[in-house]
């Protein structure tokens, strides 16, 4: 019996922990994919068209934006972001599972555009202060730091907005939470075949 999948939208504050706890959801779960967005931003040295981002012209982009083919999107220091549609919807009718890595506004575009198919966990540092402390340790400069933390309390402000908050003061145990959810949220009645 087949199973619908679902989408696992992991968002947090910079610095919360969420690109080292989707690296090892998605080391652990060979049925977890990362959504690869498109952007009409440059690539970097070392990225790969196609597992890192799509690369596209801001025209192109547009004429997604205008034929419903993104599911999210979003203008970003001047450069567009947005999830393709079409992937998204032939992974979850084969029964795959796809993990998203944005904002609280993504979440809820992608929400509106999928309804009870997405799963959103919102990932909390303990404390302003031990955010603030990781930052510092992870080598941002003190303007990105304070970039950083004039926005956290803006995306704290929408944590119950998900269905799920998990506190990262442990990161094991806050992937043990994330698998939890990500378990139960597979075996839903409704996404069964």
């Amino acid at each position: 019996m087949s199973r619908r999948g679902l989408c696992l939208v992991l968002a947090a504050p910079s610095g919360a922990g969420k690109t080292t706890l989707s690296r090892a959801l998605l080391e652990q779960d060979d049925q977890l994919a990362l959504s690869v967005s498109v952007t009409t931003r440059e690539r970097r040295p070392g990225e790969k068209e196609g597992k890192h981002y799509y690369f596209i012209s801001q025209e192109r982009f547009d004429e997604m934006v205008a034929q419903g083919e993104l599911l999210e999107y979003a203008r970003v220091f001047g450069r567009s972001y947005g999830t393709p549609r079409a992937p998204v919807e032939a992974a979850l009718e084969a029964g795959r599972d796809v993990m998203f890595d944005i904002d609280w506004q993504g979440f809820h575009q992608l929400r509106a555009s999928l309804g009870r198919d997405v799963v959103g966990v919102f990932i909390k540092p303990p404390s302003l202060e031990v955010l603030h402390n990781r930052l510092v340790k992870r080598g941002d400069t003190p303007e990105q730091v304070e970039h950083r933390m004039a926005h956290a309390d803006a995306e704290i402000a929408h944590a119950s907005e998900f269905d799920y908050i998990v506190e990262n003061h442990d990161l094991d145990v806050a992937l043990s939470d994330i698998r939890a959810i990500l378990r139960a949220s597979r075996l839903a009645s409704f996404r069964q075949g």
